[in-house]
């Protein structure tokens, strides 16, 4: 449902190009907002409905490739566990800053689209904050 709060046990994942991953990390440049963006772009696995992470990680590489004109060979997926996001940003934040991860499902198509809320094009702390606490990193080309 569009606006309601993803829950904190979890798990969001969001698409990192190319030019943001680096000898295979991703730096925190793949957490960042352009100033026209109200929210930072995550899919909610979860809402996928598959049983296990291999079918998760499937599902946003297919959406990627028909999203995107090219997802580069290094292109990365990172998966962020939504309370740990937000504990380690509110906690570790100079501001407190609260996040807010919510459904924004894109029809058609985009059904587990969500966005991290909170978020100003500039904040590079927060998008440090936020490369620290990736979980786990996929291919994002099938």
């Amino acid at each position: 449902m569009k606006g309601q709060a993803i829950p904190d046990p979890d798990h969001v994942g969001r698409y990192c190009k190319a030019s943001t991953v680096e000898n295979g990390e991703i730096s925190a440049a793949a957490f960042m907002i352009r100033e026209t963006e109200e929210y930072l772009s995550v899919n909610w696995l979860e809402e996928l409905k598959h049983p296990d992470r291999a079918s998760q990680i499937r599902d946003l590489q297919n959406l990627y490739a028909m999203k995107f004109n090219r997802v580069g060979a290094t292109a990365r997926i990172a998966i962020l566990n939504v309370g740990m996001l937000r504990s380690k940003v509110a906690s570790e934040s100079p501001d407190g800053r609260l996040l807010r991860v919510l459904h924004e499902p894109l029809e058609p198509g985009d059904p587990s689209h969500a966005g991290i809320y909170e978020l100003f094009h500039d904040d590079e702390i927060i998008a440090e904050l936020i490369a620290q606490v990736v979980v786990e990193k996929h291919s994002a080309r099938a």
